[in-house]
């Protein structure tokens, strides 16, 4: 094998396990020293569901990934011919230099329906956000279950990562404010929006991709900063949202307080009451602190979920509650038992006195 190039930090999505691949994983990773690559990803028609062991819907047709001894089952395409069933993840590495095609002419009939997203497939921790997690898959079929529910709205994703469930946002909504911070991933985050054009054009939808970082307490205006924003999009921020999404960003507690100031900060000051939805995947890690099992990444934005609901300051209310996974599932990915989905809603107590009793 080629020299290793994992650090200690080193964290891999298990996204692309589910790759139709003929090479080792590792080896290609090392090989190339931690590349980027694109993968395609094919929007699935809707199936017929059925209940599995604990109760909660499952797809048929997704074929079951533990053996029957337990073990993660990796499904590969043989190395003679296509594999029967359906479409899979089909990483395409880029090499130095080079660049995915971007124009949707240049894409086949059949592939026009297909999200190709530019990511890495391992990354430090700091840079998890170039990679395609679980909870972006979550919300995305929660979006394609409830099209009705975002159609023409105004929306903003916060730490967005490459940007994937932006796209299919923008599918639906009529504009979606894509933010992160670091300018390679939101350059990242743009050329992901470039390679779907195609299907952002044809769904009429507008994807804005701008900085916002958590830790400070202001949008960035300065327009010799690239990702900045307008004083205009601040201005349509605040006026027309409704919808905010994060999906799968809590791992670090620092992080995840700023992330609630800023959301607080947000929803507070927005023109028209306001719905976020967030994905998260209950992460289990043994600790030599607690010398067991614990999910301190979870615990903690879970107290901060109880904050926010308990806030009285008379200035916004917030409400929090759990989202029944029960809608199908479109994209290919192990919907585990560990994801969830919570919905949180604010309104303006004047806002609220308005409103003609029914």
């Amino acid at each position: 094998m080629d020299a290793i190039t994992f650090r200690s930090d080193t964290v891999l999505s298990d996204i692309h396990l589910l790759q139709a691949n003929t090479r080792h994983l590792m080896v290609r990773l090392n090989a190339v020293g931690q590349p980027v690559f694109v993968s395609q990803f094919k929007e699935e028609e809707e199936e017929e569901e059925e209940e599995g062991e604990d109760g909660r819907p499952q797809s048929r047709g997704l074929e079951p990934l533990l053996d029957e001894d337990g073990d993660l089952d990796v499904v590969r395409r043989p190395r003679g011919g296509d594999a029967p069933g359906r479409d899979r993840i089909y990483p395409i590495i880029l090499s130095k230099g080079e660049e995915a095609a971007s124009d949707g002419d240049e894409l086949e009939e059949s592939d026009r329906g297909v999200i190709r997203i530019e990511h890495t497939m391992a990354t430090p921790l700091e840079d998890v956000g170039k990679q395609v997690w679980r909870g972006a898959f979550l919300m995305a079929d929660f979006i394609l279950s409830h099209r009705d529910q975002f159609q023409d709205c105004t929306v903003l994703e916060l730490g967005a990562g490459t940007g994937v469930t932006s796209i299919v946002m923008a599918t639906v909504a009529k504009r979606v404010y894509c933010t992160d911070v670091g300018q390679d991933l939101l350059s990242m985050c743009e050329r992901n929006v470039a390679l779907n054009k195609h299907i952002l054009e044809s769904a009429d939808g507008d994807v804005k991709v701008c900085e916002l970082d958590w830790m400070r307490d202001d949008f960035c205006t300065d327009p010799e900063v690239e990702f900045s924003w307008t004083e205009d999009e601040v201005a349509d921020l605040h006026d027309n949202t409704t919808v905010l999404i994060a999906a799968d960003v809590c791992y670090d507690d620092d992080l995840t307080d700023g992330l609630f100031r800023t959301l607080y900060r947000i929803m507070s000051n927005l023109r028209h009451p306001c719905t976020l939805y967030f994905s998260i995947e209950k992460r289990l890690n043994f600790t030599l602190q607690h010398m067991d099992v614990s999910c301190e990444a979870y615990d903690h934005f879970r107290a901060c979920l109880s904050d926010l609901k308990n806030i009285t300051d008379g200035k916004t209310i917030f409400t929090v509650e759990p989202v029944q996974l029960c809608f199908p599932q479109f994209l290919i990915y192990e919907r585990i038992k560990q994801l969830e989905l919570w919905k949180i809603t604010s309104s303006h107590p004047d806002q609220m006195k308005a409103t003609p009793a029914m």
